[in-house]
């Protein structure tokens, strides 16, 4: 389990860095926009009080979504113990959980999770911002959806 615990700490420390930096060095807040690569990349301001894409943005959901990352992390590390879990999926379990954790932290200092990374690309311009730990959230989800449960000797954790 320490690769779900150092991987998850790499991801989480990654992700709050991220947002120090934009919140507080650049003061992304204050300016909204800050054109890195326009289109392609640009650093776009947005407080996500809801779910993906803001739904249920109207709704106070802070600790409903509190609970819910902590439930799922909880249950993701159950369900590795109990399977065992090779050296892929206890990395992937541990960006997914990473992840989460960094989005909580916000959700308790802000109310809300900092979305700053924005890509657009070929006349299309996506409205939407996201962070390092919604990347890591998905990426841990997808590893953990298609890496077998299976065990080798050579998947085994060092």
């Amino acid at each position: 389990m320490k690769t779900v615990i150092w991987s998850g700490f790499w991801v989480f420390l990654l992700d709050q860095a991220s947002k120090y930096y934009v919140l507080h060095i650049l003061m992304l807040d204050q300016v909204k926009l800050i054109k890195i690569w326009s289109p392609f990349l640009e650093f776009r301001m947005a407080w996500n009080r809801g779910i993906n894409f803001g739904i249920g943005a109207s709704y106070d959901l802070r600790w409903v979504l509190v609970a819910v990352s902590l439930a799922i992390s909880m249950a993701v590390l159950i369900w590795l113990w109990r399977v065992g879990g090779t050296f892929k999926m206890q990395l992937a379990a541990g960006v997914l959980i990473g992840g989460a954790m960094g989005n909580v932290i916000d959700r308790l200092l802000y109310g809300a999770v900092a979305d700053f990374l924005n890509m657009s690309c070929c006349g299309f311009d996506n409205p939407f911002a996201f962070n390092i730990a919604d990347v890591a959230i998905f990426a841990g989800a997808v590893a953990l959806a298609l890496l077998p449960e299976t065990t080798t000797e050579k998947d085994k954790t060092p």
